[in-house]
């Protein structure tokens, strides 16, 4: 049986390896810490985070890298136009004029409910949560969340869901009005007074 001295030598010869090790740890998180880029965690936080990949990346955090480092804004289909003019107004340059061809077409998942099986497969790849269902029950899009990503119809063993063209309608329609028809307001609850919408016109 081991004495009570030796074994409080012992117990204190731990504390004093995991204090070393502890400073050692704390020091070279400090020392080698490497800054994130601001701007590129902007960005990320105006994606919708569906991670699908149809921009060309595989998620979010790597296409708001590539447009940090002058790549396009206009490649995130789920996010669509209204995501555009917020990085455009982030970075404080003009929102791209996209031709008809170019304007990716914004879907959303639809299920053939007479083809579901309730499996949840679809469930689970859902990043946003716009499926409703549970298992062996049939299951159906919130339109109003989907964000068109597209990684529900892969897992889907009926083929059951499709994507189909939002239908527009005022709430969906891309508003895009001339700045020099809109009367300039300038937001006045600031120090610095910022115009909000229109331009002012030199005399």
């Amino acid at each position: 049986m081991l004495d009570l001295s030796i074994i409080m030598y012992i117990l204190l010869a731990i504390a004093l390896i995991a204090l070393v090790f502890g400073a050692i740890l704390g020091f070279s998180s400090v020392k080698l810490k490497v800054e994130a880029d601001p701007i590129v965690e902007q960005i990320d936080a105006l994606l919708p985070q569906s991670q699908c990949g149809q921009c060309g990346y595989p998620g979010c955090k790597p296409y708001a890298e590539a447009i940090a480092n002058g790549d396009v804004i206009t490649k995130c289909i789920p996010g669509g136009q209204p995501t555009v003019v917020k990085i455009a107004d982030l970075l404080g340059v003009e929102v791209p004029q996209m031709d008809g061809a170019a304007v990716p077409e914004v879907k959303v998942a639809y299920i053939d409910e007479a083809m579901c099986i309730g499996c949840t497969k679809c469930i689970q790849a859902c990043p946003v949560d716009a499926i409703v269902g549970t298992n062996k029950m049939m299951h159906t899009i919130v339109a109003d969340l989907c964000t068109g990503c597209e990684l529900c119809v892969a897992p889907c063993p009926t083929n059951c869901i499709e994507m189909r063209p939002i239908k527009l309608t005022t709430q969906t329609w891309n508003w895009q009005f001339d700045k020099n028809l809109i009367i300039p307001v300038v937001n006045t609850t600031e120090l610095q007074k910022k115009l909000v919408v229109g331009e002012v016109k030199d005399e």
